[in-house]
């Protein structure tokens, strides 16, 4: 895979959710995507790990706009969940939440993908499938 320095960095504005769990885009390019979102304590669960909401919302974002690349933004692709599976593998050990997001096949109005969240001590935390419909009309909705 290419190194991040060279992958030019579209600026597509944060979404409301995203804003508030704080994640960020740290890559994107055709048919891949990358987010990146620092732990905090607001995040755990009862039991003092990561929400599992916090790991299905960063795949869902990863994988759909892993296959909504059109390398401008003034003609922007957008799509909608149809389905979405999200396994958990494992806590973190580190303080980052990488998720990472590749279009896997489709057509002209429906993509499958899938995704894995791993942290920055390469710990693989969670990975998930799921399939998305384009929107039409939608060129310029997020």
């Amino acid at each position: 895979m290419d190194s991040l320095t060279d992958i030019p960095l579209i600026e597509e504005p944060a979404y409301p959710f995203q804003q508030l769990l704080g994640f960020g885009m740290t890559g994107w390019k055709e048919n891949w995507a990358r987010f990146e979102l620092p732990l905090r304590e607001t995040f755990n669960n009862r039991h003092g790990i990561p929400h599992g909401g916090i790991y299905a919302a960063m795949l869902d974002t990863v994988m759909g706009y892993a296959g909504c690349y059109t390398g401008d933004l003034e003609k922007r692709r957008t799509a909608i969940t149809l389905s979405l599976t999200t396994n958990y593998l494992s806590r973190p050990k580190g303080s980052i939440l990488i998720a990472e997001g590749w279009r896997t096949g489709g057509g002209n109005s429906t993509y499958f993908a899938e995704g894995r969240i791993s942290d920055e001590t390469g710990e693989i935390l969670a990975q998930g499938n799921a399939v998305f419909r384009y929107r039409k009309g939608a060129a310029t909705q997020g």
